[in-house]
């Protein structure tokens, strides 16, 4: 609350509201046409009262100005997002950033029946130009679709601008995914065992490694969701931790996907390191409690859980030490993430069945374990062909 805004009564004052020195209060608003607009009052009470009225009258206009088809784009996607209400925090976080770029772009001023496919392809142009990544104009598009869709479907218009193939008007220049070869990998891991800055973080690889989990869904995990005597680790949340301007909090949210939740068997590897992880986890003074979980196993200096940011940074500070002491033996850019990849990519190569791999990946789509997280390389494929070829000739025989 201390980041509030208060009138010198102490009350706290609503977004657009603002106490003024003669005392008298005003509220600042944008009218439909995308003007600012300013009413005064002599007390909070009335200017409340002006408010609702003002809130009520946009409400209609935009609701008539929908109806016709005269809605900007920016308002169009505001009515969207308005839906969606139960998205989970990451979604909510990619919403705000797409809305924040649009506020700031004249095109998303534009009425919604006056946009033309070309129109459409035009803009994607020009945010690539600008400099915009592909990644970023498909994040734009993912909530542009489905607003216009949204529109579509109750006839306001007549069909949505952004249902071309996003690369009809844009370059594809997203960094293709590395998986690490299993050369790299022993490379990388020998490396962190063996130096006295990073070894403490060995075990929590090779969790990763070893599991394919979603790093916050490893940074969710209890003491009561890891069962040794089973060999077994149950998952079925995610420990995130919410940034806002004044503050930090910490929440549980459940997995990714509903297929997030199950339950993965231990390697003796990962065995031995999520032994060492419980074993060596110091007793913090007070254990927190979030939304009801506690007992987490990973825990930062100062006894509160690790979230995906830690690990992200425990991979980028050995990475940077790793290069200055191997300027010649380069590795792949080395996140969390790429462990995911790397697992997913080494059972596939290892002749995994799909819908176990998918299981174990919590995909709810087996295309996106094949497609997106499974990656071969030339030496990999030039193995697999020797293999082919000499079983080729051994039946020939």
């Amino acid at each position: 609350m201390s980041g509030k805004r208060k009138d010198k009564k102490g009350r706290i004052l609503r977004d657009g509201e603002s106490q003024r020195k003669d005392l008298r209060y005003d509220y600042r608003y944008t009218d439909p046409w995308g003007k600012r607009r300013s009413v005064y009052a002599d007390t909070l009470d009335e200017l409340r009262k002006k408010e609702r009225e003002i809130k009520k009258t946009l409400e209609e206009e935009s609701g008539a100005n929908y109806a016709a088809g005269q809605i900007s784009m920016l308002d169009l996607v505001k009515r969207y997002l308005t839906l969606k209400i139960a998205s989970r925090y990451n979604t909510k976080i990619n919403y705000s950033t797409v809305l924040n770029l649009l506020t700031k772009d004249p095109f998303a001023q534009r009425p919604i029946r006056s946009i033309k496919v070309s129109d459409a392809k035009l803009w994607f142009i020009r945010l690539q130009q600008e400099g915009k990544r592909y990644c970023t104009i498909t994040n734009i598009r993912g909530v542009v679709k489905p607003a216009f869709d949204l529109a579509w479907d109750e006839e306001i218009i007549r069909r949505n601008p952004f249902s071309f193939k996003i690369t009809d008007a844009v370059v594809n220049d997203t960094v293709p995914r590395v998986a690490l070869t299993e050369e790299q990998e022993t490379r990388w891991m020998s490396f962190i065992r063996n130096d006295k800055t990073y070894s403490k973080y060995y075990d929590e690889f090779i969790v990763l490694l070893g599991t394919g989990m979603r790093v916050s869904e490893f940074c969710g995990l209890t003491k009561k969701d890891v069962d040794f005597d089973k060999r077994e680790i149950h998952v079925d949340h995610q420990l995130i931790k919410e940034r806002h301007k004044d503050h930090r909090s910490y929440f549980v949210e459940k997995t990714k996907t509903v297929s997030g939740c199950r339950v993965i068997p231990m390697t003796d590897e990962v065995y031995e390191s999520l032994k060492r992880i419980v074993d060596k986890r110091k007793k913090p003074k007070t254990e927190l409690i979030v939304n009801g979980y506690t007992g987490f196993i990973l825990l930062d200096t100062n006894g509160n859980p690790k979230v995906a940011l830690h690990i992200e940074n425990e991979c980028r500070w050995a990475m940077y030490k790793y290069n200055k002491l191997h300027p010649n033996e380069p590795l792949p850019h080395i996140t969390p993430h790429v462990y995911r990849h790397t697992f997913c990519t080494r059972m596939a190569q290892k002749g995994m069945e799909v819908k176990a791999l998918q299981y174990l990946m919590g995909h709810s789509d087996a295309s996106v374990t094949m497609n997106v997280y499974t990656h071969s390389n030339y030496q990999y494929a030039a193995e697999q062909l020797k293999l082919i070829t000499k079983k080729k000739d051994e039946n020939a025989m």
